[in-house]
C-alpha cells in the first residue's frame, strides 16, 4: 500500500515538504509506504474546459506536471494534496494543477481515499483548506481527518517544525490515512464492493 503526497509549493524544499516529510515518516511507521511528488516551480496554464481531455483520456496541455501525476496516479492507494495560501486561498499554480487534475481524470481517482493540508506564515488556511477539499468531495474520495483543522504556520521550514500542534496534526492525519488504505484493502479482500454510481443527472438553474 502506498500514497501520493503532493507537494503543492513552488519551493520544493519548503514548509509544505516539511509537513509532508513528518507524514510520510507517520506513514512509514505504519507500514504505508509514500511516495512526495512536486508540481514544480514553472507556470501551470488553467484548465480551458475545452472537453479535449475527455477524448484524448489526458490533458490537451504537456510540458508540465498535470500530465505526469495522471500517469502515476493509479498506482497509489491515497493521496495527500498540499498548498502553500496565497491571499487566503490555494497557490495560483496549485489551483492550476488541482482544476485540470480533476476535469480531465477526476474519475481515476473516484473512490480512494484523499486529504489536503496547508502551509501559511499566519492566516488565511481555512478558507484555503475549504477550496482543496472540494475536489475530493466532487470526486467521491473519502477525506482522511485529523484531530485539527489540517495545517501548519511558519515562514521556514524550521518555523514549521515548531510548530508542535501543527506537527502533531500531520501525524494524526497520516495514521488516519494508513487505517483508511488499510480497511479499503481489506474490504476488497472481503469482497465488499464500492457503491455503484448512477447515472448522473446535470440540471441547470436556468430553464
Amino acid at each position: 500500500m502506498k500514497v501520493l503526497l503532493v507537494n503543492g509549493s513552488p519551493h520544493e524544499h519548503g514548509c509544505c515538504r516539511e509537513a509532508l516529510g513528518e507524514i510520510a515518516a507517520a506513514l512509514e511507521a505504519e507500514g504505508v509506504g509514500s511516495d512526495i511528488f512536486w508540481i514544480g516551480a514553472k507556470p501551470i496554464a488553467g484548465c480551458m474546459g475545452c472537453g479535449a481531455c475527455g477524448k484524448l483520456g489526458r490533458c490537451v496541455f504537456d510540458g508540465d506536471s498535470v500530465n505526469r501525476f495522471m500517469e502515476i496516479a493509479g498506482e497509489y492507494d491515497g493521496y495527500i494534496f498540499s498548498s502553500p495560501v496565497h491571499y487566503a486561498s490555494m497557490s495560483g499554480g496549485m489551483t492550476s494543477f488541482m482544476d485540470r487534475v480533476f476535469y480531465s481524470g477526476g474519475h481515476k481517482l473516484r473512490g480512494k481515499p484523499a486529504a489536503g493540508i496547508v502551509s501559511a506564515r499566519r492566516g488565511g488556511t481555512t478558507a484555503a483548506l475549504d477550496q482543496l477539499n472540494k475536489y475530493f468531495y466532487i470526486a467521491g474520495m473519502p477525506i482522511a481527518t485529523s484531530q485539527y483543522w489540517p495545517m501548519v504556520h511558519g515562514n521556514t521550514p524550521e518555523e514549521v517544525r515548531r510548530d508542535l500542534e501543527g506537527m502533531q496534526i500531520m501525524r494524526t492525519l497520516a495514521r488516519n490515512m494508513a487505517w483508511l488504505v488499510k480497511a479499503f484493502a481489506a474490504a476488497r479482500a472481503a469482497g465488499i464492493e464500492p457503491p455503484e454510481l448512477e447515472e448522473r443527472v446535470s440540471t441547470n438553474f436556468i430553464r
